[in-house]
């Protein structure tokens, strides 16, 4: 081999890459990662993570006249708990849930099974039907208020021209929490109108086509075919609907006040009554309570979670 071969590779071959002088900075991407975070951290631990742990630390203690907390009192508030008028609370909570979320899933169900077969209007029908969901609480309930008032009762007023007796909505102690648990279906079936109506459309033509050619029709189709599909869609509106109810308020403040006699009285009423109505400031009590809400919708989501969404099709 000459020496001008050996130049002539060395020329041909390229230069070597020369050392980067940057260093990796592992430390600036974490700090840019939190400067991104920052914000969202600090909102949650503010609006979270700062009313949670207050809410046990006033659980935990007594409170003077004016809510402030001024002794140590423990675990007693939730001793207290375990009394009849407490069970019973828990248990009016317990049926005007089941009483709004069944009724207002398979009503929302019906609604859009039956808006698949109307081929004319039906974006309007759709539109007609999710119409409550843009009322607000106070506005539904005042409606309502109007529909079952004892003096001039829209509805009291058809059943007299059917022929039928008077009903006392809201003052019947066996028909008030049912009258509340209406209101709150006709309140929420907007929503389930809207987000089954999305989980039909997005069913795929070919599937239907496909069963239709199998000689699948009419209920047959909708029990075999559009339901099952509709398992992603069914389960979360059970899943909301069941923590709205639990939540539900205001419907209860304007038709019943809780009443009659405490027959709507719900665990979230009965933190509003120990809390800030007459003038009691029990705040202790009511943080009590709080946490036994907590407890209960995290068990009620857990519990749905590890039945319901084994049954769930995700296609």
């Amino acid at each position: 081999m000459t020496h001008g071969s050996v130049t002539e590779r060395r020329a041909a071959s390229p230069p070597s890459p020369k050392p980067s002088n940057k260093r990796a900075r592992p430390g600036r991407d974490a700090i840019l990662a939190w400067g991104f975070l920052g914000p969202s951290v600090v909102i949650f631990a503010l609006f979270l993570v700062y009313p949670l742990g207050r809410t046990v630390y006033l659980s935990m203690h007594g409170n003077d006249i004016i809510g402030q907390p001024n002794r140590f009192v423990g675990l007693s508030h939730f001793a207290e708990m375990a009394s009849p008028e407490f069970g019973r609370i828990l248990l009016t909570t317990l049926v005007f849930t089941l009483g709004v979320v069944v009724p207002g899933v398979v009503g929302a169900l019906v609604v859009v099974l039956l808006l698949e077969g109307v081929l004319r209007a039906q974006r309007f029908l759709r539109g007609a039907f999710a119409l409550p969901f843009a009322f607000s609480v106070a506005s539904a309930s005042v409606i309502f208020a109007v529909f079952y008032s004892p003096g001039n009762s829209v509805l009291n007023g058809v059943l007299y021209r059917m022929g039928f007796d008077q009903v006392p909505w809201l003052t019947s102690q066996e028909m008030a929490l049912w009258s509340v648990a209406l209101t709150t279906v006709w309140m929420n079936l907007g929503y389930g109108v809207l987000v089954l109506a999305a989980g039909v459309g997005s069913i795929p033509k070919e599937v239907n086509e496909a069963a239709r050619i199998d000689g699948a029709t009419g209920p047959r189709l909708a029990w075999d075919v559009t339901i099952p599909m509709l398992g992603p869609q069914l389960f979360f509106l059970i899943v909301i609907s069941t923590i709205n109810a639990l939540q539900s308020f205001g419907q209860i403040h304007i038709l019943t006040a809780g009443g009659p006699v405490g027959s709507t009285t719900t665990l979230v009423y009965s933190i509003y009554q120990d809390a800030f109505a007459y003038g009691t400031s029990d705040f202790g009590r009511a943080s009590a309570q709080a946490l036994v809400l907590l407890v209960v919708v995290l068990v009620c989501t857990v519990v749905q979670f590890g039945v319901i969404e084994r049954k769930v099709h995700y296609s």
